[in-house]
């Protein structure tokens, strides 16, 4: 089981990665600024916040840390939508079990999963608003625009079809940010989480969005004070 310093020792390491992720936030912001007429993306909107999603385990636990702020009925509403999820989920994959990690699995069919999925996340609030904003994931941080270093590295070039209309984001050089510098950080604090939490240095351990909430942290080891 994990002991009170290593609790600590993992609350010290989310508290780097939302650091971390917020310096997403500051480039995604000054984007925003540079680009007002072009990109569409702002709190608030939901455009992409349906279907499935995998996040890391440590996305998970930075998202519990602020859902536990929300009021227990809304909280309850929540899990309600993600347990049904679940349930739907272990339909086709009856081994997906708790801790509810996707690499586990004994197929990759997760990693492609339909685009078409039309399911709400079930943190979305009933006027459209993330419930969980300053917690949620780093891919929701991301979704909007293409993700290509400084250097030309090209990690995603996708963005959301809603930005840049008629022109090539990726091509923007403008958008450029130190995403390589940005990953080796989020690996090595993944890599600590992992094996403070799991016993293992791991860097692929995926779930969904809805399985975050599920997760029984304590469970496996680790009792956040966050």
């Amino acid at each position: 089981m994990t002991g009170l310093s290593d609790t600590i020792t993992i609350d010290r390491l989310l508290l780097n990665y939302r650091q971390l992720i917020e310096g997403i936030d500051r480039w995604f912001s000054a984007c925003l600024d540079q680009f007002p007429e072009q990109i569409k993306c702002a709190a608030g909107c939901s455009a992409c916040c349906r279907g499935l999603f995998e996040i890391s385990l440590l996305d998970a636990a930075l998202l519990q840390q602020g859902f536990r702020r929300l009021s227990q009925e809304v909280q309850q509403t929540a899990l309600n939508k993600a347990k049904q999820r679940l349930a739907e989920l272990q339909q086709q994959w009856p081994e997906l079990v708790h801790p509810y990690i996707l690499n586990r699995l004994p197929h990759n069919d997760w990693e492609e999963m339909p685009e078409d999925d039309p399911t709400p996340c079930p943190l979305l609030g009933e006027d459209g608003s993330c419930l969980v904003y300053k917690n949620r994931p780093l891919i929701c941080r991301l979704h909007g625009l293409p993700n290509i270093d400084l250097s030309g590295r090209i990690f995603m070039a996708d963005y959301c079809t809603l930005n840049f209309p008629g022109l090539d984001a990726a091509q923007n050089k403008d958008l450029r940010h130190c995403f390589h510098a940005t990953y080796q950080q989020e690996f090595d604090l993944l890599g600590e989480f992992s094996e403070l939490v799991l016993g293992e240095r791991n860097l692929e351990i995926d779930t969904f969005i809805p399985l975050a909430l599920l997760i029984q942290f304590a469970a496996i080891g680790y009792n956040s004070m966050g």
